[in-house]
């Protein structure tokens, strides 16, 4: 791998790429393939595949405190800890500092972030769901923001493209509000969560049950090997048995021989210049020297997360641009949104006690949206859709009871009961005044300012949620499932770790940043690609959307470039 650790002052490229996780990593595939030569910009430490998973292969007993952090790691983690999903012993090396890398909450918002190599595609859910037409239309339906400038037949090419490339495991459906792909064999259900599926079928006439689409391999696919089912993903996956950037594109944006890596290189600001009135490359500070440095290049992708490209175009200013690069229209920072979660409804069954399951399996069954596809609710719009999945307890409980004699043996060898549980994702509503800024008074270890985030759900996400736990109550109970308990945790944003929105997508350079191949209005060749660029949330993960968007920017910058018109 061509690493340019030490370059000098000024260099020039074809294409200039910030940030390697999931976006980041298909544009340098993309540029580098069509023959761009790629300068691809990293702010965090290189990780290497298979060589840099430390903690891939130790046992629960060998990871120091039971896996937990310590009182210290607690305080350094202490935004990213609320999540539950990190950080963990484990996987502690993922995740940044939060006291070096400070952000103002004005609203509580959880920001998970991971600066190395690789980005959060190391440590990501994997789920990977198609947006419908449903979902791009939405915003002229309701009259609210701004429409998308795009449909699903602008992107159903480049999810294809996406999918066959990464591998997802999944069940074609046929549904109109969650387009099938190119898929895997999905992953099996056990027999708890085949008979709720079954009876969903038999008791709701919208409802279905299905495996949970992910981007782990059921099959060798790309020279990566299959999954293990050990459920350790988010330790980094010795097998490449899931998409990450580091096992798949940037080894396939390598073999090109077009695309340099430069590590410890944060990104602070896009260099436009008036007088050519086109942006002519970045700034960067070395994360080691503390230099600053700068790169040039007709091509510009900004990939390094929602609010990470959005901090770089707002602390892009200059006599053209005041309030940030290619914000005319005051919407660059605003209608930041998430995934609403923490409801839902858990329940036990009483049969199946002759069987269990084999291994750990890594993904879960995904119950598409179903609310408002047809017939509209008059107490909120839009939808959710709900991940979980079934288990049966395990020999814990012949540990902390102490038993002694025939009762110890019975419950070493007889395993507890089965339980199953359904969480919901619900769409946050693209809110104007849901926005980050730029905080000059608080800065971060670099002496860099920060952001300050204010954002929250508003009514109608909450008259969504008690629908999400009501929901999930009848179907389990439709299930034959007892003791079913439903609840809501309550919410902030930033919990569903899926940022999205801040630099929109839009036909109108008045009320958007973005055009619809994602370049910037008033700056078409810098390409934004990640969650920054999504004009509504729609309510399935969103990585797949970014990759797609991605992979179409790219080819279109390369066609453009070739025809003079980003020179």
């Amino acid at each position: 791998m061509n690493l340019n650790l030490k370059v000098k002052k000024e260099a020039t490229y074809d294409a200039i790429v910030v940030g390697t996780g999931v976006s980041g990593g298909w544009a340098a595939k993309e540029l580098t393939e069509k023959g761009l030569k790629t300068l691809v910009l990293e702010r965090g430490r290189m990780v290497k595949h298979i060589e840099d998973y430390t903690t891939a292969h130790l046992n629960p007993w060998e990871l120091p405190y039971g896996n937990r952090l310590t009182t210290e790691e607690e305080k350094i983690f202490h935004a990213q800890k609320r999540t539950g999903y990190s950080p963990r012993q484990a996987d502690k090396q993922w995740w940044v500092n939060d006291l070096e890398n400070p952000y103002t909450e004005i609203k509580p918002f959880a920001w998970v972030r991971g600066y190395h190599l690789g980005g959060r595609s190391i440590t990501w859910g994997r789920h990977s769901y198609r947006l419908s037409d449903i979902d791009f239309e939405a915003n002229a339906k309701d009259g609210i923001a701004v429409d998308w400038p795009i449909r699903y037949k602008d992107l159903a090419p480049w999810y294809d493209y996406v999918e066959t490339f990464i591998g997802v495991n999944g069940q074609p459906e046929g549904l109109p509000q969650l387009p099938d792909g190119k898929y895997q064999p999905p992953m099996e259900l056990n027999c708890l969560e085949k008979h709720v599926k079954q009876k969903i079928a038999e008791n709701f006439s919208d409802r279905i049950l299905t495996s949970g689409r992910t981007a782990n391999l059921t099959q060798p696919h790309h020279g990566r090997g299959q999954c293990q089912y050990r459920d350790r993903c988010i330790r980094g996956c010795p097998f490449g048995a899931y998409f990450s950037s580091l096992s798949s594109t940037l080894p396939a944006a390598e073999q090109t021989g077009n695309m340099t890596i430069r590590p410890f290189s944060i990104v602070t600001e896009v260099i436009f210049d008036e007088n050519k009135n086109k942006a002519t490359g970045v700034r960067v500070l070395d994360a080691e020297t503390r230099e600053t440095v700068e790169f040039y290049a007709p091509v510009i992708f900004l990939n390094a997360s929602t609010l990470g490209s959005t901090f770089i175009l707002l602390n892009s200013k200059s006599n053209r641009f005041p309030n940030g690069l290619g914000n005319r229209s005051g919407e660059l920072g605003h209608n930041l949104m998430d995934h609403h979660l923490g409801v839902g409804a858990e329940g036990e069954y009483d049969g199946f006690q002759d069987q269990y399951y084999s291994g750990r399996r890594p993904n879960g069954v995904y119950v598409p949206r179903f609310r408002n596809i047809k017939d509209q609710r008059k107490d909120y719009i839009r939808g959710f859709g709900y991940q979980g999945g079934a288990s049966r307890g395990n020999w814990w409980d012949a540990v902390k009871e102490m038993s002694i004699g025939l009762d110890l043996k019975k419950k070493l060898v007889t395993p507890g009961i089965w339980k199953m549980g359904l969480s919901g994702f619900g769409e946050v509503l693209p809110y104007h005044e849901n926005k980050i800024s730029l905080n000059e008074e608080v800065r971060d270890v670099f002496g860099l300012p920060t952001l300050s985030i204010d954002c929250e759900i508003k009514e109608n996400e909450k008259a969504m949620r008690k629908d999400m736990a009501n929901s999930a109550g009848e179907m389990l109970e439709a299930a034959g499932l007892k003791n079913v308990l439903t609840g809501d945790l309550g919410f902030q944003m930033g919990l569903g770790i899926h940022e999205l929105g801040t630099a929109r997508m839009g036909k109108d350079p008045k009320t958007s940043v973005l055009n619809k191949f994602n370049q910037v209005h008033e700056a078409p060749n810098v390409f934004v690609t990640d969650g920054a660029a999504m004009t509504s949330a729609a309510n399935q993960n969103p990585s797949l959307t970014y990759m797609a968007l991605t992979a179409r920017a790219a080819n279109y910058a390369v066609d453009q470039l070739k025809k003079g018109n980003l020179k």
